[in-house]
């Protein structure tokens, strides 16, 4: 039997190009590379969503808060072996008005409901993984994203590893820092989005950190 592996993520997770404003294909993005690493033994289910956040409803846009959707998610998708959370860029927007402990607050929220949902889960056991988004670079307060996203998101970025370690802790949870692991820069367009060189170093990464966590059938 597969094991069931659920990405949910935002614009990073789906896979937004920057260079295009289009998406990465099936051979570039993290989330599908990802089930190339794994093999057979995994099943990966794409849920990003360009926006999302942890817990935060924006105003401008609907449907965004991770805290929202994080149910039917889970129950479409079980039984739910592992989930891989990777949020926190969009909750750095101005218009939040929220710290990187206050982002961290809101992933805990999002964590403790996830954990909650005891249906989904294989043998009723929650296994999640908390992912800390690459930093959003100081440079994107020259782009044209600036206008939207507003003030401080860089300085916001970077303080989310150490506060999503503390949560991660707190919860039982697993943890990686993409920081750690992708060293290709974000891109030159906007700043804060994965280029296809930082989709392949994030999969590669994850791919080892998963089969720590849930062994395929043959290991």
């Amino acid at each position: 039997m597969k094991k069931h592996i659920v990405c949910f993520g935002d614009s990073n997770t789906h896979g937004y190009c920057a260079m295009n404003d289009g998406r990465f294909d099936e051979n570039e993005r993290w989330t599908c590379l990802l089930q190339k690493e794994l093999g057979e033994d995994y099943l990966i289910l794409e849920e990003g969503l360009s926006g999302r956040t942890t817990c935060f409803n924006d105003p401008l846009f609907e449907g965004l808060s991770g805290l929202d959707y994080i149910y039917p998610c889970l129950m479409s998708h079980e039984p739910v072996d592992l989930l891989i959370i990777m949020l926190g860029t969009n909750d750095t927007k101005e218009r939040f008005g929220a710290s990187s402990a206050c982002i961290a607050l809101g992933l805990k929220r999002l964590v403790q409901k996830a954990i909650s949902i005891t249906d989904c889960w294989r043998e009723k056991k929650p296994q999640i993984l908390i992912v800390t988004p690459q930093n959003i670079g100081k440079e994107y307060e020259q782009s044209h994203v600036r206008s939207t996203m507003g003030a401080g998101c860089a300085e916001k970025s970077q303080g989310l590893a150490a506060e999503y370690r503390e949560i991660a802790k707190l919860t039982g949870c697993e943890f990686l820092d993409a920081n750690e692991v992708v060293s290709a820069l974000p891109n030159d367009v906007d700043y804060m989005h994965l280029t296809a060189e930082g989709h392949q170093q994030l999969a590669e990464a994850l791919a080892k950190k998963v089969r720590e966590i849930i062994p395929g059938n043959g290991l």
